[in-house]
C-alpha cells in the first residue's frame, strides 16, 4: 500500500473507534443514586471523583465548573444530571433535566 493511501485508513479507522467506542467511566450512574448521594453545599467535588468518577465537565474563567452525568431512561434515552461546583470545591446546584420523547 502507498504511504499516502495509508494516512486517510488510519484516520477513518481512528474516527470509526471514537464513533463505537465506550462511555467515560463515570458519566453514567442511576437517576436515583445521584440524587441521593450529591448534596448541594455539602458534597466535594473529592467525593463525587470518589462516588461517580471523571465526566463530561466545563471549566469557567469564573472557577466553577459543571459536571454532567447521565441516567438511563430506556429506549436509548438519558436522563442528565447537570452539577454546578463552586470554585471551593463543593456542589452549589444541581438539575436534572427528564430524557426527551423518542
Amino acid at each position: 500500500m502507498k504511504r499516502a493511501g495509508f494516512l486517510p485508513l488510519v484516520l477513518a479507522l481512528l474516527l470509526a473507534g471514537c464513533a463505537i467506542g465506550q462511555a467515560t467511566p463515570g458519566t453514567q450512574a442511576p437517576a436515583e443514586r445521584l440524587a441521593s448521594s450529591i448534596v448541594p453545599g455539602r458534597t466535594t467535588k473529592a467525593e463525587l471523583l470518589a462516588s461517580f468518577g471523571k465526566t463530561k465537565s466545563v471549566v469557567f474563567d469564573s472557577g466553577y465548573e459543571a459536571w454532567l452525568y447521565q441516567s438511563p431512561a430506556g429506549d436509548g434515552r438519558f436522563t442528565e444530571f447537570v452539577v454546578l461546583i463552586d470554585p471551593s470545591g463543593v456542589v452549589a446546584k444541581t438539575r436534572q433535566r427528564a430524557a426527551a420523547a423518542p
